[in-house]
């Protein structure tokens, strides 16, 4: 059976990467046959890590495909896609005999089932090969990349009011409750699927994420730069409202629509989708807008003094995302990065249950870097093995619950009831 499946959310699953001992359990050592006094674990350091994160004047939080991986979906339902189901999907969708005709087009380069790798050689080959409206192949290959295409979208698609949340929410919760008096914290992610909307929607939280409130939600940049507050009678100055996050999709999201030249969050099958495609253009993608201005405050953010970024899921295998986060942490000397993913250990280094496991070079080059900078001393890089949901269950709660959230609750509670008796 897989290491991690199965394996309930805890504090207890992440190793803390620990400079000259390698990789530490969170949880104390067991003590042996012979009575050995026990080592501490590193569950105390990874707590206090942590509240650091959420006390620094400026959190950023990124999150990638190993997020989508923590919702879970009633049997039946479809579940949450990584690379190789999206390319059976595909597969599935295009057809087993065509689908398998364009992978033998390019038989020598390696795709290795890779649909990223795929969607490259396709658009390469269609700008390459530039043929007159009528040539049969030339359409066949357009007609291929709309149906991949469509069936991305269609596949990443698997969020609705049944869907476990738990790990997004508690994120949401733990980081959107900082203190109104510091900047709001801003979470960014390359999915494009909608858990995040969806927690913020169960627990009353706002996500300023640049678009308006019309009754067509159209996105404008200038819409970051809006804020929420409650101005009462009598009062001098505004109050800001509590559980507020900014938040940016850095590659677009399936509610977003390209219609007569404007961006509109709506679910209607009109105009274009609004996402960059997983292929290799993605870098050159991300200079149109919005993708433009979602990186440009990425980056702007990275930049910030006493700047906490917190990272999980992301493989670090975009480079227009993970050359900014290098770029960062080289020239912002007060910037605090943690990674935690469960990239760095293999499940046999796991299954051994050791106490310290010995440290093993990350493939990833953008990881190998941080990873060599701990060795050589930076105290300002954390790196930790653990799925996205093992750390949201360690990240502190630094507020409890507020009394919207309680009223909330009760609410649901009452019209739970109410569904029940009918």
């Amino acid at each position: 059976m897989p290491y991690w499946a199965g394996r309930a959310a805890t504090t207890n699953n992440i190793r803390l990467f620990v400079r000259d001992h390698g990789w530490r359990s969170a949880a104390d050592e067991v003590v042996d046959e012979e009575g050995q006094q026990p080592r501490s674990g590193a569950a105390r350091e990874i707590g206090s890590i942590l509240l650091n994160v959420l006390n620094a004047t400026n959190v950023v939080v990124l999150t990638g495909t190993g997020a989508s991986f923590a919702a879970v979906n009633p049997p039946g339902r479809p579940t949450p896609a990584g690379m190789s189901d999206v390319w059976a999907f595909v597969r599935e969708t295009a057809g087993p005999a065509n689908f398998d005709a364009v992978v033998a087009r390019f038989g020598e380069a390696r795709v290795d089932n890779n649909i990223e790798k795929l969607l490259t050689l396709c658009k390469l080959y269609l700008e390459l090969n530039a043929a007159p409206v009528d040539d049969a192949e030339h359409q066949a290959m357009l007609a291929f990349v709309d149906t991949a295409e469509a069936a991305i979208l269609a596949r990443v698609d698997f969020v609705d009011r049944q869907t476990d949340l738990e790990a997004h929410g508690a994120l949401v919760r733990k980081v959107g409750r900082r203190g109104v008096r510091k900047p709001r914290a801003k979470l960014f992610t390359t999915n494009y699927d909608l858990c995040f909307e969806e927690v913020a929607r169960r627990a009353r939280f706002t996500l300023i994420d640049g678009f308006s409130h019309t009754l067509d939600q159209t996105y404008d940049r200038t819409n970051f730069s809006v804020d929420h507050v409650r101005r009462d009678l009598g009062r001098d100055t505004p109050d800001y409202l509590q559980n507020v996050l900014q938040f940016y999709k850095l590659h677009g999201s399936i509610d977003w629509r390209r219609v007569d030249g404007e961006i509109l969050r709506t679910r209607a099958d009109v105009g274009s989708p609004v996402l960059i495609y997983p292929r290799s253009s993605k870098y050159q993608e991300s200079f149109d807008a919005p993708y433009l201005d979602l990186l440009s405050a990425f980056q702007a953010a990275l930049r910030e003094p006493d700047t906490a970024v917190l990272i999980s899921g992301f493989g670090f295998n975009d480079d227009h995302i993970s050359s900014p986060i290098m770029s960062a942490v080289e020239s912002n000397m007060s910037l605090r990065l943690v990674v935690c993913d469960p990239v760095f250990l293999s499940e046999g280094d796991l299954e051994a249950e050791a106490f310290e496991i010995g440290a093993t070079p990350p493939t990833n080059r953008f990881l190998l870097g941080f990873k060599r900078m701990v060795d050589s001393g930076d105290a300002r890089i954390h790196l930790m093995n653990g799925r996205f949901q093992d750390l949201t269950a360690a990240l502190p709660d630094l507020v409890g619950e507020t009394d919207r959230e309680h009223h909330v609750q009760r609410i649901r509670s009452i019209r739970d009831a109410a569904e029940m008796i009918a």
